[in-house]
């Protein structure tokens, strides 16, 4: 089990290098290990790859561009998901701060678990924009390019780019959208020569950490689709080269791979266990967030520690936010509320699924959110 190191390790500690080298503070240190205090004059270019775990680089990358440029490890966020990753590289916090803490999340204001990215309910995927539900009402921390004085950008996909999570986390950045691989180098290249002013460019790349989901980290889709990224980075860094600009690229997690049937937790067939839950589970697969019946906490503890002793390991919510694996310094008020009684950490390469009404089973080989080395480690590629 690795716990993210938000002493000077990890992807907040890569946010505020970066908001160091522009000129802005963070509460949360640099990194330690790499300096990038000599590319304050420079225009900064973060290219997030979604799912391009550091183990995952290492084992089907060895003769890439990108690992030729590789400096080293960091750690992602607790959980090691998208909804907490990308929250933090939008912002330059820990979840402890920003409080996002999963794909799944239990929203007090509303009395409902919501999918938290699309800002739809878990149960019928209803939009709660629909219901007159604002994502400013349940999110509100500074953005990561609020009060930048550097020309910023955000390149996303255009199925995302304008959605409410997207509006709320980019504030202040000129957004850029694309429709596919050659479309997203296109508008980097576009960003980066839209003025002569010093700039910041934040562009996410999410195709890698589908093809993982859907058919596994070691697919051949997924192996091919490494390769075409990599020739892309590197005719950008050749059209970029003596161009003042520094291009750094890192991911929001690994995945890990479950395709054994008997590592897959259906609580379909746990009927036990699911009476002494208060509301379906929250979180991620690998991560589960548990409400408990007050009157069943004896009878859902007991039944982890039989059932799911070889799954996964117990912790009580309060635990893990007092040993900083969500972060540092004083949480979010929001948090407590966004992290269950109890939270479950599968152990091996376990997942644990629940279903609600209307909800399509999604059951995917690639996994994440834990904390395997596999997930927990991402790459710190630096291309000056």
């Amino acid at each position: 089990m690795y716990k993210p190191n938000y002493q000077n390790g990890s992807i907040v500690n890569l946010m505020s290098s970066i908001k160091r080298a522009l000129g802005g503070k963070s509460k949360y240190k640099p990194l330690e290990f790499f300096d990038f205090s000599n590319i304050s004059k420079k225009n900064i270019v973060l290219i997030i790859i979604d799912g391009l775990g550091y183990n995952y680089l290492t084992k089907y990358g060895k003769d890439s561009f990108l690992y030729k440029n590789l400096k080293g490890k960091i750690t992602s966020v607790f959980p090691a998901t998208t909804a907490s990753a990308m929250t933090t590289f939008s912002t330059g916090l820990a979840p402890q701060q920003h409080a996002l803490t999963g794909w799944f999340m239990y929203l007090k204001e509303i009395g409902a678990v919501s999918v938290i990215l699309p800002f739809t309910s878990r149960a019928g995927d209803l939009k709660l924009s629909k219901g007159k539900i604002k994502y400013k009402d349940i999110y509100n921390e500074k953005r990561f390019f609020e009060d930048l004085k550097t020309a910023s950008t955000s390149i996303k996909h255009k199925a995302y780019i304008d959605s409410e999570y997207s509006r709320l986390v980019d504030k202040g950045a000129k957004k850029l959208p694309f429709s596919n691989l050659n479309g997203f180098f296109r508008q980097i290249s576009k960003a980066l020569n839209a003025t002569n002013n010093k700039k910041y460019i934040l562009a996410y790349w999410a195709k890698l950490d589908s093809l993982c989901h859907e058919k596994g980290t070691d697919s051949q889709e997924a192996k091919k689709h490494l390769n075409e990224l990599d020739k892309k980075v590197k005719s950008l860094a050749k059209l970029l080269k003596n161009k003042n600009t520094v291009i750094i690229i890192s991911a929001d997690h690994g995945l890990i791979d479950t395709k054994e049937k008997d590592r897959i937790i259906e609580l379909k067939n746990h009927p036990r266990f699911v009476e002494t839950l208060a509301m379906p589970l929250s979180g991620e697969p690998r991560v589960v967030y548990c409400y408990v019946k007050p009157q069943k906490v004896k009878e859902f503890e007991n039944y982890v520690k039989t059932e799911f002793k070889n799954a996964c390991e117990i912790y009580k919510s309060d635990d893990l936010v007092k040993n900083n694996y969500f972060g540092l310094f004083e949480p979010n008020e929001k948090l407590k509320d966004r992290i269950g009684d109890y939270v479950l950490i599968m152990k091996e390469n376990y997942i644990m699924k629940d279903l609600v009404l209307g909800e399509e089973q999604h059951i995917y080989i690639g996994n994440h959110g834990g904390v395997s080395e596999e997930e927990m480690f991402v790459p710190l590629i630096v291309i000056e």
